[in-house]
């Protein structure tokens, strides 16, 4: 279930990333009107990669500390 959700979260997160990317893409050779858009994309992939690391780091020491315990 968590796993579940987890690898959704990573799908989308990647998704944020390559949009992140066409747009930039899109910007260097002069196809995008609105640059806020390109800027607001990148924003959110930012975002998402920090919030997906930090859950990250917290799982693994939840894990760790799981495995310091005696049952």
């Amino acid at each position: 279930m968590f796993l579940d959700k987890f690898q959704t979260a990573i799908g989308e997160v990647d998704a944020l990333g390559k949009e992140s990317n066409r747009l930039t893409q899109d910007a260097v050779l002069g196809r995008v009107e609105n640059l806020h858009d390109v800027m607001i994309a990148a924003e959110k992939a930012k975002i998402a990669m920090n919030l997906t690391l930090e859950v990250r780091g917290k799982v693994l020491e939840a894990y760790k500390e799981i495995m310091r315990m005696n049952f």
